[in-house]
């Protein structure tokens, strides 16, 4: 049977762990050829351990999406290893422990939008360069959250991070995606058991207040945004451009 990812090259970032980790083996096992990018080799060297002894193929490369030249390493790469980019999954991201305007600094400032929209922005730019050069194009997938949808779920560097990420994908999709065929969409996810909730150490009160009670919130698994990811970066979404999907288990409804 066909694979959904026959013969393409695909790049995911944030692939260490969680959602990031389910797409790179996703991806793998669908036939695609992966570079996993994180920051975190050792982790990384797990994940791709473990794509291999699936048969899978993957190549690894160690990227923080905070530094420019991280980043151009890392679509260099992509492009020796295996001679084009097909698909760009920016996934990795980082929280900010929901401080609000008035709490949050400027350090926490620069350091959310460097991760969560500088880099999958300079990621992008490499990308579609290579992206445009291929016969069909290529695929963005920006991996958002609803708070790129509303206020209330993040701290304010974080929200307008994301709010960024979703305002960049329709851009990309009305130029790039109506007049050189390359496609980007985005996905919000919800709640989704990872270990991100790990890096939240100092939490705003008032910034958490204002999402209200989570407790009864449906949470998803990282195999559950993997799918979706699979499917906008496959063929079987090739009139979907320029969309967020949303994937929280109905909470923004």
């Amino acid at each position: 049977m066909t694979k959904k990812l026959d013969g393409k090259v695909a790049i995911v970032t944030g692939a260490a762990s969680g959602m990031g980790k389910a797409i790179a083996e996703l991806y793998a096992a669908e036939g695609a050829k992966v570079v996993a990018a994180d920051f975190d080799a050792d982790s990384l060297k797990v994940v791709v351990d473990g794509i291999k002894a699936a048969d899978g193929t993957v190549s690894a490369v160690v990227t923080d999406m905070s530094k420019s030249e991280d980043i151009a390493n890392m679509v260099d790469f992509a492009v020796k290893t295996y001679d084009t980019i097909d698909i760009l999954v920016n996934n990795a991201g980082i929280m900010d422990n929901f401080k609000t305007v008035a709490t949050a600094d400027k350090d926490l400032w620069d350091r959310i939008m460097a991760v969560n929209l500088t880099g999958p922005f300079l990621a992008i730019h490499d990308a579609v360069k290579i992206m445009q050069g291929n016969p069909s194009g290529g695929v963005i997938v920006n991996n958002a959250s609803i708070g790129g949808l509303g206020g209330s779920w993040g701290g304010a560097a974080y929200v307008a991070s994301k709010h960024g990420l979703v305002g960049l994908t329709q851009n990309i999709a009305a130029t790039l995606g109506m007049f050189s065929n390359i496609r980007a969409n985005a996905i919000a996810p919800g709640g989704v058991n990872t270990n991100i909730a790990k890096t939240l150490t100092d939490i705003d009160p008032m910034g958490i207040k204002a999402t209200g009670d989570p407790s009864n919130n449906p949470m998803g698994e990282p195999e559950d945004i993997a799918k979706l990811a699979l499917f906008l970066g496959s063929d079987d979404s090739k009139f979907i451009n320029g969309t967020t999907v949303t994937a929280d288990g109905g909470v923004t409804a």
